[in-house]
């Protein structure tokens, strides 16, 4: 198996020999836990392409990362049942819940799923990122801010002011790749019950995103996009690092390039020149900034082409 076509998932099969009565007791009692293996049973490295697996996607908060998932049977007590109590911890059991429901034998969480203490595995995960989500049978978009049993079809400025009167799930940069990558996906409240999918959700999607629906529906390949106009998809969208900014970026333009935190803003100047190198889409050189500025004929950020929502693609004559 290949390294680039390796991910590593939650194994839900250790659930399924139990019966559907007892599948609860599996995922929030510490007796169930007992009878599985984390380290052997639950995650394991699967091919993404041969592999039917959901995949969830979801605002973080106070999560629960791969050596606590692997090692939470050898904790002492009182730290495991801190690491069953996080909201973190919640959202993964709710998705295997969900999965399991759905008939999925695996699951992939981008909490726990990526050894962080490993740089070259987070590298190789931020560049595989796309395509996992892409070769996904479902995602699952938890949006924790939505209390009512229905998609929100307007803005509650009042209630949601910091993030353009949406859930917060739509100004978040690596949410964006989440919404178009994959065929299916199911929206979830704070409850977590259904509350539509992006098919028949499409043209309020559109109208929150910016994005056409033809692409929501059917991906990028569906109409002649620009550079600039996908890059007005992340003008608004927020992420914690600095870097994020283009890295959440690199698998809507089908470029990889080495993960190099601390660099700041000149990932985003990288990611532009990666671009440049496999699209001749002057499009890319369209950026408007909203204060004059000298220097780089390439932008600073993704909000420089805020205003390029409706550019055409522009390529270069041979």
């Amino acid at each position: 198996m290949s390294t680039s076509s390796v991910l590593s998932v939650f194994r839900l099969p250790s659930l399924l020999k139990l019966n559907i009565e007892n599948v609860k007791a599996v995922l929030g009692r510490e007796t169930a836990i007992r009878q599985i293996d984390f380290e052997h049973e639950v995650l394991k490295e699967l091919d993404d392409e041969d592999t039917r697996y959901a995949i969830l996607s979801h605002r973080w908060g106070t999560e629960v990362g791969y050596e606590e998932m692997v090692g939470l049977m050898k904790m002492e007590e009182r730290k495991r049942d801190e690491v069953r109590q996080r909201s973190g911890y919640q959202k993964i059991t709710e998705s295997c819940k969900q999965a399991m429901k759905d008939g999925y034998e695996w699951l992939w969480v981008d909490t726990c799923c990526i050894d962080k203490r490993s740089s070259s595995e987070l590298s190789e995960a931020i560049n595989s990122m796309y395509r996992w989500y892409r070769n996904a049978q479902v995602c699952y978009a938890y949006l924790n801010d939505v209390d009512k049993p229905f998609f929100p079809i307007e803005r509650n400025d009042s209630k949601l002011d910091k993030s353009n009167g949406w859930p917060e799930w739509f100004v978040r940069g690596w949410t964006l790749q989440e919404l178009i990558a994959p065929k299916e996906v199911e929206f979830f409240n704070e409850h977590w019950m259904p509350i539509g999918d992006k098919w028949r959700l499409a043209p309020v999607l559109e109208d929150i995103t910016g994005i056409p629906r033809e692409v929501l529906t059917s991906g990028l390949a569906a109409k002649r996009l620009s550079v600039a106009q996908i890059m007005s998809w992340a003008a608004d969208r927020k992420t914690t690092r600095v870097e994020d900014r283009a890295y959440s970026l690199m698998g809507l333009f089908g470029v990889n390039m080495p993960m190099l935190y601390g660099e700041g803003k000149k990932a985003f100047q990288r990611l532009q020149l990666e671009i440049i190198r496999v699209s001749g889409d002057q499009s890319i050189l369209a950026w408007h900034p909203q204060k004059p500025r000298s220097g780089s004929v390439l932008a600073e950020d993704p909000s420089d082409f805020r205003c390029c929502g409706r550019f055409r693609r522009l390529l270069i004559a041979h």
